[in-house]
């Protein structure tokens, strides 16, 4: 274990704990979350602005130029050409650093902060960045009663925020140890994911998770030409291929859609914040299901998703998703109430021919009968289903179901399915359970081996899922392990003899000894 990198991720926890220490009481749980995710952003694209300008600089010469220093009216020249490059601008006097410096002293803080994030968003007006930083700070509200009752408890609170989120030890944008700035992210995020959309059955996927999900759907590949999240939420299954393949090995960008706007916002800052630039990426608002918004970048070579749990979508009840090309193949379209079975035939539609789609599940679509069944006899049929893995319970924030995972693909060797029961690969971690690095190899190999394995793993043919009533329940084909303590009847019958015996013989002794006593009491009287 890197002990550097560990210590760093330990000072910054302590850190975030420390801004909700400062401000709690005063700022809700998940509001807080919304305002240091908001302020660290506001710092980060302000140090990677000035570091990008600073180094331009100085690589032609000026030594001693000092973006932050600059005046506004200098900088303002240059305004167009660093839109250009960055997708962005900011003035000098309007930098984190700086406005951070005149904070305890402003009475107007928040009209300053509302107007320098106006003036953030407005700088990529009517460029290929536009779309990238509208609303980019729409969850930031600087006059909002959740952030104090009074003007000035507001400015209060934001002045302890920017020292907060100013004394992190963050360390150069791009030189941190642990990528500071989205690590942070990721730690806000599960402080507070128990919260996160569960009334519209979304749950933040867990980062162990995210990996194994982008393990499944790169196996065999050291690069994929883009990868998509038709329900991104906050972005977390999109930057693990960043991560586990390299940025610069997502050669197309990174692509998402997500129909709430505040996880949409999220994705879009996620995405800066682990150093995406605006060109890389694509992240849509609206609903996938009836309003996609990547018509033209499909087909995807990796396509991640944990979509929301039979949340309901229209369905039948508008007539015209029968005949969308992604629906019609399967001739029958999800249940109204339980739109799960539309984001995989969603998925399937934009894969690449070439591609893997990886899709976590809730377990009811993998036996309910009516159009369900249906849609899993298309994909049968149609021999798309590479593999289904049975998942551990309690490994999602908010939800104690065992889930499982749906790995799609379209040129397969065969027509065999691999059924994976992996229930068991987990550690127990307070009172839930996470997948360990091990977990993750072990669930891979399974995958990647396609033997049958005792109690664990089946390798089975189109014809026999056929005859299961297209049944994609891990169960059907993989035998559990019987834990029960085996009995030796034989033993148990000795033993029971042996036990009759004994007390036969201490009943004959404990009447000997009440008869004596019986007898003695009589001579005494």
């Amino acid at each position: 274990m890197d002990n550097k990198k560990e210590m760093e991720r330990a000072e910054l926890h302590r850190a975030i704990w420390q801004i909700a220490n400062d401000l709690r009481g005063e700022v809700d749980g998940w509001d807080f979350k919304q305002y240091v995710l908001g302020m660290l952003f506001y710092r980060y694209i302000s140090e990677k602005l000035t570091n990008y300008l600073n180094t331009e600089a100085r690589e032609a010469g000026d030594t001693d130029f000092d973006y932050a220093a600059l005046p506004d009216a200098e900088a303002l020249t240059e305004k167009s050409n660093i839109v250009d490059e960055q997708g962005y601008f900011i003035l000098p006097s309007e930098l984190f650093v700086n406005v951070r410096k005149n904070a305890p002293t402003n009475e107007n803080l928040n009209e300053t902060l509302e107007q320098v994030f106006h003036h953030i968003e407005s700088s990529s007006v009517g460029t290929s960045s536009e779309g990238d930083l509208a609303g980019l700070f729409d969850e930031f509200d600087v006059n909002s009663n959740k952030l104090g009752k009074t003007v000035p408890k507001r400015n209060e609170n934001l002045v302890k925020l920017m020292n907060g989120v100013g004394n992190m030890g963050l360390g150069h944008y791009q030189d941190n140890t642990i990528d500071a700035f989205g690590d942070a992210y990721e730690y806000l995020m599960r402080m507070y994911a128990s919260n996160a959309g569960k009334s519209g059955g979304e749950y933040f996927t867990p980062q162990e998770v995210s990996e194994l999900l982008t393990h499944l759907t790169v196996v065999g590949k050291t690069q994929v030409n883009k990868v998509y999240d038709p329900a991104c939420g906050s972005g977390s299954l999109l930057l693990k291929f960043a991560k586990i393949l390299g940025k610069e090995n997502v050669r197309n960008g990174f692509y998402g859609q997500d129909n709430n706007l505040t996880s949409y916002n999220l994705c879009r800052i996620n995405m800066f914040l682990h150093d995406i630039n605006f060109d890389d990426f694509d992240i849509a608002h609206g609903n996938t299901l009836t309003d996609p918004q990547h018509w033209d970048d499909e087909p995807f070579e990796a396509i991640v998703c944990n979509p929301p749990y039979s949340k309901k979508w229209p369905g039948k009840e508008n007539p015209l998703l029968i005949n969308d090309p992604r629906y019609a193949p399967a001739g029958v379209l999800a249940p109204v109430s339980k739109s799960d079975f539309a984001f995989i035939m969603h998925a399937l539609a934009w894969l690449a021919a070439s591609g893997t789609a990886a899709i976590v599940c809730f377990p009811g679509i993998m036996y309910r009968g009516g159009a369900e069944k249906k849609i899993r006899q298309y994909l049968i049929d149609s021999n798309f289903v590479d593999a289904v893995i049975q998942l551990p319970d309690n490994l999602f924030f908010g939800t104690t179901i065992a889930t499982c995972i749906m790995v799609l693909k379209k040129s397969k060797p065969d027509t065999t399915t691999v059924f994976i029961d992996a229930s068991k690969e987990c550690v127990k971690v307070t009172n839930s359970n996470k997948l360990s690095q091990e977990n993750i190899e072990n669930i891979l190999k399974f995958y990647t081996d396609r033997v049958d394995v005792e109690h664990a793993v089946r390798v089975v043919k189109g014809a026999e899922i056929a005859a299961e009533d297209y049944s994609f329940s891990v169960s059907t084909y993989v035998e559990p392990e019987d834990t029960r303590e085996i009995i030796d009847i034989v033993q148990l019958n000795a033993e029971i003899r042996a036990i009759v015996a004994r007390e036969a013989v201490l009943r004959d002794e404990i009447e000997k000894i009440i008869a004596e006593i019986e007898g003695e009491e009589g001579i005494a009287l």
